[in-house]
């Protein structure tokens, strides 16, 4: 049987989406990555997964907002919720928000709902729709500056 997974193909040859030989060998995978390029008081945690992640990262570089922290989510299920609980722990008093690029009812968000967090996430991506692309560059390209100028504001 042939599977075919459909995925952006953007990070194949993205400088920042790399593993040494080492981390491939001996590595593993990871559920979450918290960030590690932070300040001492963090005020926004953003959660994300896939390629947005890089977008978000390269914004902060731009910014040099090591007031904000970018945790990835690598597994969507099962939830390690034990490491989100210790990401809560770790940036108390933080807002913390899922970012996306789907629509608001699509992808992750959610999934998202199924869980009783014991903090609120707040939602930065596209407003529902029914359709998974507006069909014009322009306006995909001004909604995703709005999500990053959202997520860094």
């Amino acid at each position: 049987m042939i599977k075919t997974v459909m995925t952006p193909k953007s990070l194949l040859r993205h400088p920042k989406c790399v593993s040494t030989i080492d981390e491939l060998a001996t590595g593993n995978f990871q559920e979450l990555i918290d960030d590690n390029n932070v300040a001492n008081k963090v005020r926004k945690v953003l959660f994300c997964t896939g390629k947005i992640y890089y977008e978000l990262l390269a914004e902060k570089e731009a910014k040099n907002a090591t007031d904000i922290a970018i945790v990835r989510i690598e597994q969507l299920y099962p939830l390690p919720e034990w490491k989100l609980d210790e990401i809560f722990a770790k940036y108390e008093g933080a807002e913390f928000c899922w970012v996306q690029e789907e629509s608001k009812n699509q992808g992750t968000w959610l999934h998202l709902h199924r869980y009783d967090f014991p903090v609120k996430l707040t939602y930065i991506g596209r407003r529902s729709s029914a359709s998974p692309a507006t069909g014009f560059k322009k306006v995909h390209d001004a909604e995703q500056a709005e999500i990053l100028a959202k997520s860094f504001e």
